[in-house]
This record gives structure tokens, C-alpha cells and sequence, in this order.
């Protein structure tokens, strides 16, 4: 069959109608489209919800009983020396030597440094000088005193016979006591000598600082060449002291306890006591007494508590926890046996008046009621409202509400 060209010429024909090129609405629905699904993003993003970032720990039971009865109190403070003292000379001099290290034990009476002496050693030869030539003085005149008292002795015997005159009685006699006076002045003078001759022995022995008892010492404070003085002077140039000594059979805590809970303190009250630089090292001890003045500016009465045992890991001034506990002691076979839940103080809050928790599940915290014990330093007991495990969020922002949403640090 003969195929017609001009139907094969209208097959290849572009309809343009078929591209839309006719109608200007196709742009404008995708921009449309564009639009609504930013908007509906923007909308997302600012209405998403906050993620609050926590701290958390697990409540952890611990057994056994405390050393002693419950806590009625805690305080802070730092541990401190009844005898310390910052050793020095008692006359301004150069120093030649020194002779300790800190952190070296030293005994009462060792030398601890050398003050230049040449000096006082030079006058010390003048004064010893000056008693020796006293003292040959004097026994010059003792022996003239015995001689005059022979002659006084000859002449009585011839004014008995008639042999001389009363007169050269007389003389003889006058010569003795005048010889006798001389001598008592002679002595004084000696005396006088001795009294310099030791003065200048002193004042060379001060030249020689010793430790006035046993310690440590924790300071060193002057260095051969530098000049030391029991005052200060020379505008700072001039030490006041060669080192400083600590006797550490004599350290104790001290704290500052609040006026208002000043009754709950005792004498001979055990305490436990927590280093800042060993937190898990708990150390007995007891109350030494109440230090009788209270604090205006602070409103605290300052507290002495002694150490059960000293321990060379207790340093001065290390800042230390103390918990005072209750005078009664706990039934150990009860009280031993029974778990106490812990957590830590920060944990805890209070909210109108009642103590809760904030315990995270699923990305979100969950508000409890608690009823809270006793504390062992910085953990406290819970009696109820928790279980062993759960994370307690123990930092975390003032508005943490039930339910908001958290992320653990």
C-alpha cells in the first residue's frame, strides 16, 4: 500500500500544548510548595524542646555502722599546730650557715643556723683581757696587805718596849687598811670584768640559732649572707626569721561552728573527720573543748577537736569536713546488719519544705519524694523513695522540673 507523505510529515509534528507552554501556573506551585515545607521546618526547629545537661550518680547501699551514734552536725575547718613557731635570733647579725631543710625533722637544741660572730668574739678578748688584768691586781695587793699587816704586827711589838713612838703605830695601821679597801675595790672590779666576760659569752652563744623543740621544719626562711633581726627592719631587706617549725605531735582541727547550733557541741563529743585531700578517708576523733568568744562578724564559736590518732598524712592547714555525732552509741548487731542507701548531700534538694530527688529514666528526669537519715560526711542516708541504682542527678540547672527532658554529662 503506497504510504502518504503528508500524514508521515504530520506525525512528526511537536505539540505544544503538551509542554504547558501554554499556561504560566506550573513555576509558581513549586515555589508554593518550597515555601510551606521551610516554613513548617523553621516552625519545628524553634518549637523543639530543651535538653538540659545533668550530673548523675547511681544511690549505692553501703553496710557496717558508723563509729559512733547519728550526725547532729557538720562543720569545716583546717587542721592546725598548738606549737609552731617561726624561729629567729635575738640580736640583728649576718648569717653564715644554715643548717635545715624543709621538710626535715629536727630535735630540740640542734643548731639550725650561724650569725657572723667575729666581733663579738673580738670584744670577748678585750673583756677576758681586762678580768685577768683585775684579778693580778688584786693579788698584788693581797700580798702588800701582808706584807703591811707583818710591819703592823713588829711595830706594836716595839711601841710594847718603848722602842718607837705611838705615831709609827699609827702609820702602820692606816697602811693596812688602806690596803684593805683597795683590795675590796680591786674585787668589785673583778666582779665587774666577770659579769662582762659572761655577757659577751652570751651574746656570742645567741649567735648560734637552736630549735626550741622537736618538729618539722616547713619553711626556710634565710640564706647564708642575708641579715637577720628579731624585728623588722631595713625596709624589708632584713629577715626576720631562719625557719619555721611545726611540732606535729601537736596538731588538731579547728572549725567554726554556727552560734545557733553551738548547744548541739560537747566536750569529749566523738567526731568523724573527712581530709579535703583524702575524701574517703574517715578519721576519729573527739571535742577538746568550746574556745569560750564568739565570732561578731561571722556568728561562729570557734571549736578544738583532737585527733584519735595522728597519721603522717595529715598535714597544717589542710582543709578538713567534720561530722560531730550523737553521744549514744548504735546497737552494732542491729545496726551493722542493716544496708543504708546513700547518695550524696548535692542530690538532695528541698522544695516547699519537703526533701525530693530528681532521678533520670529515658532521657528525663523524674521527681521523687524522699524521707532523708543521717549523713557520713558528704553522703546521705535515704530512707525511703529510692532504690539501689538509680541515677540521681546530683548537678544540675535551679529549674530542673519533673519530666524535663536531660542529657548526663
Amino acid at each position: 500500500m503506497p504510504t502518504n507523505l503528508n500524514d508521515d510529515l504530520a506525525s512528526l509534528r511537536i505539540d505544544h500544548s503538551a509542554r504547558g507552554g501554554g499556561s504560566r501556573r506550573g513555576p509558581w506551585l513549586v515555589v508554593g510548595i518550597l515555601s510551606l515545607a521551610l516554613a513548617g521546618g523553621g516552625w519545628l526547629w524553634a518549637s523543639r524542646e530543651p535538653v538540659a545537661e545533668v550530673r548523675t550518680t547511681a544511690a549505692a547501699v553501703r553496710s557496717g555502722a558508723p563509729a559512733a551514734g547519728g550526725a547532729v552536725l557538720n562543720a569545716s575547718g583546717y587542721v592546725t599546730a598548738r606549737r609552731r613557731a617561726t624561729v629567729s635570733s635575738k640580736v640583728t647579725g649576718k648569717v653564715l650557715e644554715v643548717f635545715v631543710e624543709e621538710g626535715k625533722a629536727v630535735r630540740q637544741g640542734q643548731i639550725l643556723a650561724r650569725l657572723d660572730d667575729s666581733q663579738l668574739r673580738a670584744t670577748l678578748g678585750v673583756v677576758e683581757a681586762q678580768l685577768a688584768a683585775a684579778e693580778r691586781g688584786a693579788a698584788e695587793d693581797q700580798a702588800r696587805l701582808r706584807e703591811a699587816e707583818l710591819t703592823l704586827d713588829r711595830r706594836r711589838q716595839l711601841v710594847e718596849e718603848r722602842v718607837i713612838s705611838r705615831a709609827e703605830l699609827d702609820q702602820a695601821v692606816a697602811q693596812v687598811e688602806s690596803l684593805k679597801a683597795r683590795i675590796a675595790l680591786a674585787e668589785g672590779q673583778v666582779e665587774v670584768a666577770r659579769t662582762q666576760v659572761h655577757a659577751r659569752r652570751t651574746d656570742l652563744a645567741d649567735m648560734v640559732v637552736r630549735a626550741p623543740f622537736d618538729g618539722v621544719a616547713i619553711s626556710k626562711d634565710a640564706q647564708p649572707g642575708e641579715m637577720i633581726s628579731p624585728v623588722s627592719a631595713g625596709g624589708g631587706f632584713t629577715r626576720t626569721g631562719i625557719c619555721t617549725i611545726v611540732d606535729m605531735s601537736s596538731l588538731e582541727i579547728e572549725v567554726d561552728v554556727s552560734e545557733s547550733y553551738i548547744n548541739r557541741v560537747r566536750p569529749d563529743q566523738p567526731v568523724e573527720a573527712v581530709l579535703d585531700a583524702y575524701p574517703d578517708w574517715r578519721i576519729p576523733g573527739h571535742v577538746i573543748t568550746t574556745v569560750p568568744s564568739a565570732d561578731r562578724q561571722k556568728a561562729t564559736v570557734r571549736v578544738r577537736i583532737a585527733f584519735e590518732e595522728l597519721d603522717p598524712r595529715i598535714l597544717p592547714d589542710m582543709g578538713v569536713k567534720v561530722t560531730f555525732l550523737s553521744e549514744r552509741a548504735p546497737d552494732l548487731g542491729t545496726e551493722a546488719a542493716r544496708p543504708r542507701l546513700l547518695v550524696p548531700k548535692g542530690g538532695v534538694r528541698t522544695v516547699d519544705g519537703a526533701s525530693v530527688v530528681f532521678v533520670v529514666r529515658d532521657d528525663r528526669v523524674e521527681r521523687r519524694a524522699v524521707r532523708t537519715g543521717g549523713t557520713e560526711g558528704d553522703q546521705i542516708e535515704v530512707v525511703s523513695g529510692l532504690t539501689t541504682g538509680d541515677r540521681v542527678v546530683i548537678e544540675g540547672p535551679a529549674e530542673l522540673a519533673d519530666g524535663t527532658r536531660v542529657k548526663e554529662r
